[in-house]
């Protein structure tokens, strides 16, 4: 990964879990910055901050969102890191009487962006255990069997899911800059159940994997 580094999480429980795993005395620890819930309001806070970080004539070189999220039965356990081959928004189209249809089958744009394969081929050599395939970004968390089975079968590649990398992906790329996706996994996607989540051990798992997110 190219510095500087931004770090974009939804929450202050995953920004101060990155926060703590930085090391300290690095020239070149990232920023990380708390963007907000969900696709829309990540997309316009990662686009702000690297905007006005141009402006400054400062650019930030690499983006990462980072923070907990859902893993796919059989495909990301809980406790995993996960990496995102590409940040899917999965629920962003329409519904028809033949079955969901995307963005792309409407001819309005794409939903799908690859990470930067430097910044992931880099991810991969300093995580090699981390799960890598596509994760999912939705505007409504899953919280059925149902749903999550038809997203499964849908994206047979998706590993997580999660509600902002594809916000911040849109704004990395309209930037010209770097993108990459790390989450943790706290829970199973499906039936909404959260006293099973290991949201601790979620956040352990991203300060554990903070360090190498330094230049």
């Amino acid at each position: 990964m190219i510095p500087p580094l931004l770090v974009a999480t939804a929450v202050d429980a995953e920004h101060d879990a990155i926060r703590a795993g930085l090391p300290a005395g690095r020239a070149s620890l990232p920023t990380v910055v708390t963007v907000g819930v969900g696709p829309a309001a990540a997309a316009a806070t990662t686009a702000r901050l690297l905007a006005l970080a141009e402006a400054a004539g400062r650019p930030y070189r690499t983006v990462v969102c980072a923070g907990i999220a859902g893993g796919f039965a059989g495909r990301a356990p809980v406790g995993a890191l996960v990496l995102a081959a590409r940040s899917v928004h999965a629920d962003l189209g329409a519904e028809a009487a033949g079955g969901f249809l995307t963005l792309d089958d409407l001819g309005f744009g794409a939903t799908v962006v690859p990470a930067d394969p430097v910044a992931l081929s880099a991810l991969r050599g300093r995580f090699p255990d981390a799960v890598v395939g596509d994760v999912l970004t939705v505007a409504t968390a899953t919280g059925t069997g149902a749903r999550a089975g038809a997203l499964a079968a849908r994206y047979p590649a998706a590993v997580a899911e999660a509600m902002e990398g594809y916000g911040v992906a849109c704004a990395a790329a309209a930037a010209g800059v770097a993108f990459a996706e790390l989450r943790a996994v706290c829970n199973v996607v499906g039936p909404r159940d959260t006293a099973s989540w290991e949201i601790p051990r979620a956040l352990g798992v991203l300060t554990a994997a903070a360090a190498a997110l330094t230049g």
